[in-house]
């Protein structure tokens, strides 16, 4: 059995649009596996034509169902995240439940403090209304291209909007948002453990959703442990950058660290 690795889709996307990741970490070797949220159905059609399930479900929410997930695994997996699922992912490795993480384009973790007026502008696609908390959310195909795929062609990202846009639960963004004046937020992460696996997070040059800042930010919060933090920049890509043409690039630079790090 190779090592077992855990895909962690964000807000917005389905777990199978991890597909091609998937397939390329089990001909390296790997175990993979990438399960939806809370209340995800088993396909995109599914998801859209009953997002009700969805609803409700805060971060903790997702990281418990993970965390419920990585106990049926042989042994401890990488965690691999992206956009909210880069921040479960810190979670998850902070928690002691994994032996190393990646975070793609992660959301900010509590201690991130200063948004870009980009990363606002997405946010507020939920936040804009208090009763969103507890509801479902959708981007519109022009909110996904601001989003997601600003550093694509339209046509690609439209592409990628049809076939894995999914509506997401509000309740992680409003979380989020409170972080800083929450003592007790969920998206505080056990950035001190000194014991954890190695971390690996990245910053997209175009990311309008998560820009470059908020993971440099990120890395800094992390400054107090003498575990393994490194930080990976790709200048020119957005938010899309897991799930586009270029996502190889992406994935072999992860392979590639995972390697060194001998894992």
């Amino acid at each position: 059995m190779g090592t077992p690795v855990v895909f962690v889709h964000g807000l917005w996307l389905h777990a199978g649009s991890w597909g091609a990741w998937v397939d390329l970490f089990r001909e390296h070797g790997y175990e993979p596996s990438a399960p939806g949220w809370p209340g995800d159905s088993d396909t995109v059609e599914a998801t859209r034509a009953n997002a009700g399930p969805i609803a409700g479900h805060g971060i903790d929410d997702v990281v418990d169902h993970y965390a419920q997930h990585i106990g049926g695994l042989e042994g401890k997996p990488i965690v691999i995240g992206h956009s909210f699922g880069g921040l479960v992912v810190q979670r998850l490795l902070g928690q002691g439940l994994a032996a190393a993480a990646v975070a793609i384009d992660p959301a900010p973790i509590k201690g991130v403090l200063f948004l870009p007026p980009s990363a606002l502008r997405v946010a507020s696609i939920a936040l804009r209304s208090p009763g969103n908390k507890n509801k479902t959310v959708a981007l519109t195909q022009k909110q996904f291209r601001y989003g997601f795929g600003n550093a694509i062609s339209e046509a690609e990202s439209n592409e990628l909007f049809e076939r894995w846009a999914i509506p997401s639960p509000g309740k992680p963004l409003f979380e989020a948002a409170a972080a800083n004046v929450s003592p007790h937020s969920p998206a505080k992460v056990n950035t001190a453990n000194a014991t954890r696996g190695p971390l690996l997070i990245t910053a997209g040059g175009k990311d309008h959703t998560v820009p470059a800042s908020i993971s440099r930010s990120t890395l800094k919060l992390y400054a107090g442990s003498p575990a393994v933090t490194e930080l990976k920049e790709f200048s020119d890509r957005g938010h899309s950058l897991a799930l586009d043409g270029g996502w190889r690039d992406v994935a072999d630079a992860v392979l590639a660290w995972l390697k060194e790090h001998s894992l």
